[in-house]
């Protein structure tokens, strides 16, 4: 997978962004175990409870299409900095992160970033913690 392309998507999706409350803009590009692109924008609400964030959108969007599984997903801000997924997100996107899934961002100062999914969320709740 192209990063610079995955970066572009989901600074495209960013400009889609609903956020008339926080004027803080988010873009995802997620990319499935099949190669398929899926992008999402966070879509604020006056019920902050409400809004969702572009890496849950962009999920929804390929849960939605049958994929369960995640690569990469790039995430994006009208901060132009490192900007990593929410406490929220990082469980959500827990449940579709296939084992060696990775996190990129971009930053207009240190360009593009890679986390492994996995150390930015080690120990999520999970099915096995339902007995």
């Amino acid at each position: 997978m192209d990063k610079h392309i995955l970066i572009d998507n989901a600074y495209s999706a960013m400009e889609k962004s609903y956020s008339p409350y926080s004027h803080f803009k988010v873009g995802a590009a997620l990319v499935t175990e099949d190669g398929s692109i899926y992008t999402g924008c966070n879509i604020e609400n006056a019920s902050y409870g409400a809004a969702i964030c572009a890496e849950r959108t962009a999920m929804v969007k390929a849960v939605s299409e049958g994929h369960k599984s995640f690569k990469y997903i790039a995430i994006v801000s009208s901060s132009h900095e490192k900007t990593l997924p929410c406490g929220i997100c990082r469980q959500f996107l827990s449940e579709f992160a296939s084992k060696d899934a990775v996190v990129i961002m971009h930053d207009t100062e240190n360009g593009i970033i890679e986390i492994p999914f996995n150390q930015i969320y080690p120990e999520p709740f999970s099915k096995d913690c339902i007995k």
